[in-house]
């Protein structure tokens, strides 16, 4: 049986500020470097020798990631790999989302963080919050940065990704750890768990509390829990 521990990033200086994200490079607040630390200790409890480590191009996941493997005492470099990024929130990315909610109406801000197919209207790539004016994805090829991207967007680039470097291994019952980010998370889920387009629209990722997902060889899901129970939330099928 293999184990895949997925973890969202501990708390970023833009989760406290209610900002949308997506792929501006923010680090964690003090508290979202608790969170990975606590997420190490949880880990490192369940005493499950982790093959691969994985995250994400963005210094939140990579810190996230860095915290957890310092708690394990594991110095291996992990893989970083962009399309395990957040999503890309286009026009929105920046922006104060209770003030955005005022100005646009609370269901229409509901419809672009949760729906599946729906995209905000692209950031302009004269932004300075757009990729391409970041420094560290300057290493990625410009038709792979995005100007903005729906849940179906995000959960393709992912899935590619995951088919490619992960789906083998862990058929290889090898375990795996990826600090990764919401809708990225979400993206693996709705895979794994074989969720439709409705049911990934209510699906909640916690910041800082890892996943334990356990696998047999055929890729079913045999247990699933978070590690963290005081800060579980419903996985919807399990």
């Amino acid at each position: 049986m293999a184990h895949l521990i997925l973890v969202r990033h501990g708390q970023s200086e833009w989760n406290l500020e209610k900002r949308f994200t997506g792929w501006v490079d923010v680090d964690l607040t003090g508290q979202g470097k608790l969170e990975a630390c606590k997420a190490g200790e949880y880990i490192k409890e369940i005493k499950i020798n982790i093959n691969h480590f994985y995250s994400s191009f963005q210094l939140r996941a990579i810190n996230t990631l860095k915290f957890i493997q310092d708690t394990l005492r594991d110095k291996r470099e992990p893989v970083r790999a962009w399309q395990l990024n957040e999503r890309h929130y286009g026009a929105l990315t920046g922006l104060n989302k209770d003030e955005m909610k005022e100005k646009l109406g609370e269901d229409k801000i509901y419809a672009f963080r949760r729906s599946w197919d729906i995209k905000p209207d692209p950031l302009s790539r004269n932004n300075p919050y757009h990729p391409l004016n970041i420094e560290v994805y300057k290493s990625i090829p410009k038709e792979n940065i995005p100007d903005t991207e729906s849940l179906k967007d995000t959960y393709e680039r992912v899935m590619r990704f995951y088919v490619d470097e992960i789906q083998e291994k862990l058929k290889k019952d090898e375990n795996i750890l990826i600090s990764a980010h919401g809708n990225s998370i979400r993206a693996l889920c709705k895979f794994l768990f074989k969720l439709d387009n409705q049911k990934i629209t209510l699906l909640e990722i916690p910041t800082g509390n890892p996943l334990l997902i356990s696998l047999d060889s055929k890729q079913n899901i045999k247990k699933c829990s978070y590690l963290d129970q005081a800060r579980a939330k419903d996985l919807l099928v399990f």
